[in-house]
């Protein structure tokens, strides 16, 4: 079975918790002419970098590709614990001065009133980081998804517009004006009318280098040449995966051999089918573009 087509253009995001961090990766593709990956991480996550390019060159071959994280502590319910250093102290203060009855016997809620008895209690950040390398492969495999289906949408249209090549193709190369006869019959006609006016030329050496011209005129090699390429093309399709380079090398083969048409085109009826022709062939060449 053949792989899927894919597109250079793309978005995933993933988030979720670890280790009392919660996070959030976005990957973005976007259209280059080969894998370029670019990485921005928090402080004291740079280690994944390394992790991250690999992956992704593990999976996608062209594109331009940032992936992006974002990090914060989350927020727990806080808990509070008694300072048993600073309540001994002062009940020892209590008890001296109640030793002199300068004051009553203390009660608990105002021994926890004093000022360092009850403290929030929680951990220090020690500076340790949890393992995110994990996350990256699902937000990878989400970003695959993505350019996948933007594939499966671009692949019809550039099908679309090489059955319509090969119409025009087609069109051109039944077309009676571009027949041999006709181009012969065509230039032939402009002789006799140059001979009737005009004496001292020879009219055997003006039919030879007519019928030479009429020969340089047909564009049945770049008719061939276009088959060939629009068959190489569809093959190119059904055989899926990374196939945008070689459909941009078709698209320009397919423009030269437009261009070649309508300049060597006998007619302004074959020129007009060119035109229409090499309009079709720039519409496909922006779509490969897309393609990896």
């Amino acid at each position: 079975m053949s792989a899927a087509v894919q597109s250079m253009t793309g978005f995933a995001s993933r988030e979720g918790e670890v280790e009392g961090i919660a996070f959030q990766f976005d990957v973005r593709s976007v259209n280059g002419r080969s894998l370029d990956v670019r990485v921005r991480l928090p402080s004291g996550f740079e280690r994944l970098e390394a992790e991250i390019r690999k992956k992704v060159a593990a999976v996608f071959r062209r594109g331009s590709i940032s992936v992006s994280l974002s990090v914060r502590k989350v927020e727990r319910e806080q808990r509070f614990a008694i300072n048993q250093d600073q309540l001994a102290f002062y009940l020892d203060a209590i008890q001296d001065l109640a030793s002199y009855g300068a004051v009553a016997a203390p009660r608990a809620d105002g021994l926890l009133a004093l000022r360092g008895v009850v403290e929030a209690a929680g951990e220090e950040d020690d500076g340790a980081r949890p393992d995110l390398a994990g996350e990256v492969d699902p937000l990878l495999e989400a970003l695959e998804a993505d350019r996948l289906a933007e594939g499966a949408q671009i692949a019809p249209v550039v099908l679309e517009q090489l059955a319509a090549m090969d119409r025009l193709r087609a069109e051109i190369d039944v077309h009676p004006l571009r027949a041999l006869p006709a181009i012969k019959a065509k230039l032939s006609a402009q002789i006799a009318e140059m001979l009737s006016g005009t004496a001292g030329l020879n009219e055997e050496r003006l039919h030879q280098e007519a019928a030479l011209l009429a020969t340089r005129a047909d564009v049945r090699e770049e008719l061939d040449r276009l088959a060939a390429h629009i068959a190489a093309a569809r093959a190119l399709f059904a055989e899926g995966g990374a196939i945008g380079r070689k459909l941009d090398f078709l698209a320009q083969e397919f423009n030269r051999e437009t261009n070649t048409i309508c300049s060597k085109a006998p007619h302004h009826a074959i020129t007009a089918l060119g035109l229409e022709l090499k309009a079709v062939v720039e519409q496909m060449r922006e779509q490969v573009q897309n393609l990896q």
